[in-house]
C-alpha cells in the first residue's frame, strides 16, 4: 500500500473558535485526497487543529488522516449515502431568512470564518442562516468571494464543505444555556461548482438527534437552483466555558 504524504497549515483567517480551524473548512482539506467527483467522503474529527501550524495530511486507500506530531486530529474515508434534499427557494426568499438568524443576538464563536457576524465581507464567508417559513428549514444567502477560487475560477472544495458546516449547526440551535455545539462529523458530496460573486443559497435542516449528540442536513445551491454541495453532519453538545 503506498501511503501519501503532504503538509499543510490551517492559516488563522480560517478558524472556527478563536484558536482552532473551522471544522468544516479542515474535513474539505482532510477529504481532499480521497474525494472523487459526486462521491461521499465521511470525516471524523477527533481533536481541535491548530491554527498556523503545519500538520501532517496522510492518505491511502480511499483513507485520509491529519496529524499534528502523533496526535490524530482527524481521518476521512470514502463512503456511500443517499439524502433527501429540501427544495431551492431562490436566493431572495434565502435573504430574507438571514434577518432571523440567531448569531446576530448571540453567538459562541462571533469571529468564525463561516458564520461569525464580526467577519468583515471578503474576509468571513458571512452565511447567516435563519428560519425559512415554518423553520424546519434555515436559509442564507452566500456571495463567494475570489479569494476562494482555483486556477479554474471555481470555488475550492475544502470552502464549500466549509459552507455546509456552520449551516447545519443552525438548524440544531438554540442549545440550552450555557452549552455550544461542535462538529464531529461531516459526511460531504459535492456533485457542482460554484463561482466567486454567485449568489448561492445555504440550507440546514435537522435530522433528529439524541443526548449531546444532533444530526444536521445542509446543501449549497448555485443562483440557478443547481445543487452545488449535500451533507450530513453530526453536533455534539459542548459547555461553552471549555473554549474560553
Amino acid at each position: 500500500m503506498t501511503k501519501h504524504t503532504e503538509h499543510v497549515e490551517i492559516a488563522s483567517r480560517f478558524c472556527g473558535p478563536p484558536r482552532s480551524g473551522n471544522g468544516g473548512y479542515v474535513a474539505g482539506r482532510i477529504a481532499a485526497p480521497v474525494m472523487t467527483e459526486g462521491g461521499w467522503v465521511t470525516v471524523r474529527l477527533k481533536a481541535p487543529p491548530p491554527l498556523a501550524t503545519v500538520l501532517r495530511l496522510e492518505s491511502a486507500e480511499g483513507q485520509s488522516q491529519l496529524f499534528h506530531g502523533d496526535t490524530l486530529l482527524g481521518e476521512g474515508r470514502r463512503a456511500e449515502l443517499s439524502m433527501d434534499v429540501p427544495a431551492w427557494p431562490g436566493v431572495e426568499r434565502a435573504e430574507a431568512a438571514m434577518a432571523s438568524y440567531l448569531g446576530f443576538k448571540t453567538h459562541a464563536f462571533p469571529g468564525c470564518f463561516v458564520c461569525g457576524p464580526d467577519r468583515a465581507v471578503g474576509d468571513g464567508l458571512r452565511i447567516f442562516p435563519g428560519a425559512l417559513g415554518d423553520g424546519a428549514v434555515v436559509a442564507s444567502s452566500w456571495l463567494p468571494d475570489a479569494s476562494l477560487v482555483d486556477e479554474h475560477g471555481a470555488v475550492r472544495p475544502e470552502f464549500v464543505w466549509a459552507a455546509l458546516d456552520c449551516t447545519g449547526a443552525f438548524a440544531v440551535f438554540p442549545r440550552p444555556e450555557g452549552l455550544t455545539c461542535v462538529l464531529g462529523e461531516l459526511s460531504a458530496s459535492l456533485p457542482g461548482t460554484a463561482q466567486a460573486g454567485e449568489r448561492c443559497v445555504a440550507l440546514g435542516w435537522s435530522l433528529g438527534g439524541e443526548g449531546r449528540k444532533h444530526l444536521a442536513g445542509s446543501a449549497i445551491y448555485g443562483e440557478d437552483g443547481r445543487l452545488i454541495g449535500l451533507a450530513r453532519a453530526v453536533w455534539v453538545d459542548v459547555p461553552v466555558s471549555q473554549w474560553a
